[in-house]
């Protein structure tokens, strides 16, 4: 498998990259520069016809005032409102909000869905109410709303969906983690996503945002459960690695122990006791008027599992192999994951929320690459001089799977050239490595193979 980081706002940012014959070779897609915003909604849909001009605005406060700031905590970029009319009579009013990638739009839909709003079938999720209609679709929220409803409104606002501009790539994709929540017969309200501490507080959270530390790329989703001695909000924080949500989690429940010792010593922090565990890079968190079974029971119902293994043939699942955990991780922290697979089905890969290419347009547009792929004679080389040649100036180089995968004699001249920023590796052609062409260059990290 091959990996990639990509430095983006002073942030460097991991990007996996190719897996070949048997397991995943990632690459990290290169940010490009920003357009101005397109047009959000048509001018007619469904025999609807845009009546006046569309208002546009690139300030969050015009698109909703009382909550400019948590839009631009999900990313806020535009907003387009317009007035439609069809030749039977009917008036419907849109508002269209748009988002930097899917998580930021599903956020803001999220927080606007409220109690009471039925599921609808329009675009990536929909919900309604009376003649109120929201959804969402790739990283735009649509709000409609219907003077009069009728037997096609759902199929109509479906149309429009279809026409709506979709962001590239990855951003089209939520975050893994979203997938471990329990859905069952007990949930009493719908998940809220939050990327921020604005959000935070406006879904009553249990704990304080300098708890979760949004900092760090932290992201959490929030859900209420009713049981037989009360109801219970389920807290979910994804942190970019387990050693962060370890560090989290410790200091987390010595505010809960300090507070249940001095009450009030921690304000922000809810009443009564708060059950926890860590699972993988995930902070699980029960707090209610629940029992202390069903606390239980919820926090046995979310688990991060990751069963790694280095040289079967694993289908490329979210758990199946380094590959997998390397997007789970890299997701995670809302990185761009493409990725070379001769076995990996498109469909297949964008349900994982990686955008498939090939070896070497792999090649061309990563910052960083890393391999985690056995060594065969299919991948003997596969980074060898002609390979590095296409990769941009800069490019970084990791192997932590077989010696072999790599031409270290072509890399070390690639080094020393510039074009290879770095390189660090902890398996080689020879092992045991007590001397290689690539020790003791100043740009390269070498280490025993640990795994």
């Amino acid at each position: 498998m091959l990996k990639v980081f990509v430095r983006t706002h002073l942030l460097l940012k991991l990007r996996p990259y190719i897996l070949v014959v048997i397991y995943l070779l990632f690459i990290g897609q290169i940010f490009g520069q920003k357009n101005s915003p397109s047009p959000l909604l048509p001018k007619q849909f469904a025999g609807w016809q845009q009546s006046g001009a569309p208002r546009t605005s690139q300030d969050p406060a015009v698109a909703d005032s009382v909550n400019a700031s948590l839009l631009k905590e999900y990313g806020f970029t535009d907003f387009e409102s317009a007035s439609y009319t069809r030749d039977d009579g009917r008036k419907l009013t849109i508002k269209a909000i748009r988002f930097p990638d899917a998580s930021g739009a599903y956020g803001a839909f999220t927080y606007y869905r409220v109690a009471g709003m039925p599921e609808e079938k329009i675009g990536d999720q929909g919900a309604s109410l009376n003649e109120r209609v929201l959804f969402y679709r790739g990283s735009i929220l649509v709000d409609a709303v219907f003077d009069k409803l009728s037997a096609m409104s759902a199929s109509e606002l479906r149309e429009l969906s279809s026409t709506l501009p979709l962001p590239p790539g990855n951003d089209q994709n939520l975050a893994t983690f979203l997938s471990y929540l329990p859905h069952d017969a007990e949930q009493k309200s719908h998940t809220k996503y939050v990327l921020g501490p604005v959000g935070l507080q406006k879904i009553n959270s249990p704990i304080p945002a300098d708890l979760v530390d949004f900092n760090t790329g932290a992201e959490v989703a929030a859900t209420t459960y009713s049981g037989a001695s009360g109801d219970s909000t389920l807290l979910v924080i994804s942190y970019p690695t387990p050693q962060l949500a370890t560090g989290h989690l410790q200091a987390i429940e010595a505010a809960a122990q300090q507070n249940a010792k001095q009450p009030g010593s921690v304000p922000a922090l809810a009443p009564g006791q708060i059950f926890s565990k860590r699972t993988g890079p995930l902070v699980v968190l029960v707090a209610g008027t629940s029992s202390r079974d069903q606390a239980q029971s919820l926090l046995a119902s979310v688990n991060y599992e990751a069963n790694v293994t280095w040289n079967e043939k694993n289908p490329f699942d979210k758990r199946g192999n380094i590959g997998t955990i390397v997007v789970d991780r890299a997701l995670g922290l809302r990185m761009k994951v493409v990725a070379y697979d001769p076995f990996l089905s498109t469909d297949r890969a964008k349900d994982l929320g990686i955008e498939k290419v090939e070896l070497d347009d792999l090649l061309k547009r990563a910052d960083f690459i890393t391999l985690h792929t056995p060594l065969t004679d299919k991948t003997r080389n596969i980074l060898d001089a002609a390979a590095l040649a296409k990769t941009r100036k800069g490019v970084r180089i990791i192997n932590c799977a077989r010696g072999g995968l790599v031409d270290e004699q072509a890399l070390r001249a690639a080094l020393d050239s510039g074009h290879v920023a770095g390189a660090a590796f902890d398996v080689f052609v020879e092992e045991p490595a007590t001397s290689n062409v690539l020790f003791g260059h100043p740009n390269v990290i070498c280490t025993p193979h640990l795994g």
